[in-house]
This record gives structure tokens, sequence and C-alpha cells, in this order.
């Protein structure tokens, strides 16, 4: 067994400083999107498909997209269904598999989610810090991101 590479003191304040941090702009995204029926995932999920070729996924790929597992994605995405968000059908290309699409009412709904959530993104977490600052956490949680998911197997 290995010996245990603790955190030295400012390490662990960063560390609690990143964790407090990430918890605290979850919440008030979480706030600004529940004005619009939504939760985060659910947001997500929107997201992704209206960025694909005709607002269309396969389930297996916008699970992967969102970093969810496929039971979690299809209970979210039976939700958004419910509420006439998005649709499910057989796969057109090869029938084998399930896809997603979005439909006008949830591009409607992301719309006007977005604006709500893109300010909250900068008021929340770009105002606080330089355009350098930022865009050095973005890449440093991607190299987090590649060690995590050397492969590339979860798209986000």
């Amino acid at each position: 067994m290995t010996e245990t590479r603790w955190l030295d003191a400012e390490e662990q304040r960063a560390w609690r400083s990143y964790l407090r941090a990430v918890r605290l702009l979850d919440e008030e995204l979480r706030r600004g999107l529940e004005e619009h029926g939504l939760s985060h995932p659910e947001y997500e999920i929107l997201v992704r498909l209206s960025e694909s070729d005709e607002r269309v996924m396969r389930m297996s790929e916008l699970a992967a997209s969102v970093v969810s597992s496929r039971s979690r994605l299809t209970h979210t995405v039976a939700r958004l269904e419910r509420e006439g968000l998005v649709v499910r059908r057989a796969c057109t290309r090869d029938g084998r598999g399930v896809e997603c699409v979005l439909t006008e009412r949830g591009m409607a709904t992301l719309e006007a989610a977005a604006h709500t959530h893109v300010e909250q993104v900068r008021t929340h977490l770009l105002d606080a810090m330089s355009r350098e600052q930022f865009l050095a956490l973005g890449e440093a949680l991607s190299q987090v991101s590649q060690r995590l998911d050397p492969h590339g197997r979860l798209t986000v």
C-alpha cells in the first residue's frame, strides 16, 4: 500500500475554495434555470440537441455528451418528453437505437433559458476573474478531464 499524499495547507485552501465555488455557482445556476422550468441536466440536454445536426442525437451519444449514465439520461429525457420539449424515436439511420429530437417548443424554452443562464455564468464566474484567468481555468480543467477520460469516451 502506498503512502497517502496529503494536501499541504495551500493545496487544502485551494481545494476547499474550488468545492465551495462550484457548489455556490451550481446553486445560482439552478435557481436561474428553475425560472424556466428546467434543471441543469435538462438544460444541458437541450443545449447538446440544439447544437447537433437537425437537433437530433442518439441517446447513447447524448449520454456521453452530458456525462450521464444511460439510465439517468432516460429518466431525464422522459421528463423533457412529458413537457413536449423533446421526442424519442427509432434511429432513422439504422433502426437499432433510439434518437432524441429537440422539438420547436424545446428550442423556444432553451432560447428563453439561455439568456438567463449565460448572464448568470458571466456575472458569477467570468466577471469574478480576468479573461486570462478564466481561459487558464478552462485549460486546467481540460487537463483534469483528459486525465479522467483519456480516450475521449465522454464528450463535453
